[in-house]
């Protein structure tokens, strides 16, 4: 049975290549999740699930680092080339992510969960920024393996999208 299911993913990349789904409302360009970000600041929200806001910014940030530095971790370059090919196709097809919300990236420092939320806010807008300048080679995501720059910005809207679904109004 997994055998069948790594044939089926090897095959899903070339299928659903040219495809890309619209992003989800909201974060449809760089600009759009910048605002969102920093709007975090003035509108007071909570994030439905096991990590903090400043956590999940983080995390969000440590991605779009690890872009541009490389991952402290990988999976195998099997699993980059059949299965994490596969899943990135579907998301970009789809337009949307779906992923464990509480799944730290492999080899990544642990979060702060008493980080301040204006500093998480800002290292965030940081690593936006810095990835929106960024000029070098960008580095192999640790799943889905070899990124071209829009991939990769569509990967990190399609990220920051989903874990964007936990955001609840502050309640007063």
């Amino acid at each position: 049975m997994q055998r069948r299911h790594l044939l089926i993913a090897a095959s899903a990349p070339p299928l659903l290549a040219g495809c890309s789904g619209e992003l989800t409302p909201g974060f449809a360009s760089w600009k759009q999740a910048r605002e969102s970000v920093l709007e975090l600041l003035f509108r007071p929200r909570t994030l439905q699930g096991a990590w903090t806001l400043p956590q999940m910014l983080q995390h969000a940030a440590q991605s779009i680092e690890y872009s541009m530095q490389g991952f402290p971790e990988a999976k195998s370059a099997l699993f980059r080339h059949t299965i994490g090919k596969a899943a990135f196709a579907v998301f970009d097809a789809r337009g949307k992510m779906n992923h464990d919300l509480a799944e730290p990236i492999p080899g990544a420092p642990a979060l702060d969960a008493q980080h301040a939320l204006k500093t998480s806010v800002q290292r965030l807008l940081d690593a936006m920024e810095a990835f929106a300048a960024f000029k070098g080679e960008l580095k192999p995501h640790f799943a889905y393996g070899e990124l071209s720059r829009a991939e990769y910005e569509r990967a990190h809207l399609m990220h920051l999208a989903n874990h964007w679904t936990q955001l609840q109004p502050a309640r007063s």
